[in-house]
């Protein structure tokens, strides 16, 4: 008969075997972490691939793994470019942020990355989606409002894009003066409206943002063709829109300016 001693003893050795094995496969996921790390930084992007899935094989629940591989596709990937082998690229690092985010819902890395590859793919609730879990987490970051803003943009302009390819655009007022204006306006205002107030809180956050002033005017143009109806509210949308044109040129002056006298302070004195 064999002793319970026996049992628990022989039970600890296998442990403290698996328990060493696992030690090594982490310690090997680290070291191909840092080798995918050095290949990244030389641009060998398909080393730097293998190098971090093999840290995952080794080791599922290294996130610093994981959040390297999502950062590597996205070196990889081009946007704007709509082609099934960069559909790929987007795809696998969506997976990375996804393993990331079921255990750590709250990681804003990978909520930025989820929203800006959904964004490229032209799958805007799920970046507005993604985006909005972000500025929950983070609602003073000046960038993260501006990137949403974008996605709000984007899908207001395709939308009302398309709808005026339909009319017949003889004149600016063609969408406002159409009997589908108050169903556009229902659909796209509310995305208009949220991208113009996160802007408002960016510039707020960051006096000189002019990437944001730019957009205020895009917005303000793309707000105008949904003034239903009245030709002058859609004049004072345009007007608005003239206006953040004139202070994304002052703030962009500003910075001009302040960096040519950085230069100055800078460059050494030839007295």
């Amino acid at each position: 008969m064999i002793s319970r001693f026996f049992l628990t003893g022989s039970l600890l050795i296998c442990l403290a075997i698996a328990g060493m094995a696992q030690d090594e496969a982490k310690a090997a996921a680290r070291n191909e972490v840092d080798d995918g790390v050095q290949a990244f930084r030389q641009a060998h992007y398909d080393d730097a691939i293998a190098h971090f899935e093999q840290a995952i094989a080794n080791d599922p629940d290294l996130v610093v793994a994981r959040m390297y591989l999502a950062a590597t596709y996205l070196q990889v990937f081009q946007p704007g470019l709509d082609t099934p082998d960069n559909v790929v690229l987007a795809t696998r690092a969506l997976e990375q942020y996804s393993e990331i985010l079921r255990s750590n819902p709250s990681d804003v890395e990978s909520l930025k990355g989820v929203a800006y590859l959904k964004l490229q793919l032209h799958d805007f609730d799920e970046a507005k989606e993604a985006y909005a879990k972000a500025i929950a987490l983070n609602p003073a970051d000046p960038d993260l409002l501006y990137a949403a803003a974008v996605a709000n943009w984007s899908n207001a302009n395709d939308g009302i894009t398309a709808e005026k390819a339909k009319l017949d655009a003889e004149t600016e007022y063609s969408l406002i003066v159409s009997e589908g204006c108050p169903d556009v306006r229902t659909r796209f205002l509310p995305d208009i409206d949220n991208a113009i107030a996160m802007l408002n809180k960016a510039i707020s956050l960051r006096k000189d943002y002019v990437d944001a002033m730019k957009y205020m005017n895009m917005l303000y143009r793309l707000r105008a063709e949904l003034e239903c109806g009245s030709k002058k509210n859609f004049k004072a949308d345009i007007k608005q829109s003239n206006e953040w044109v004139d202070r994304a040129a002052a703030a962009r002056k500003k910075q001009s300016e302040a960096a040519e006298k950085e230069d100055q302070e800078k460059a050494p004195d030839k007295h």
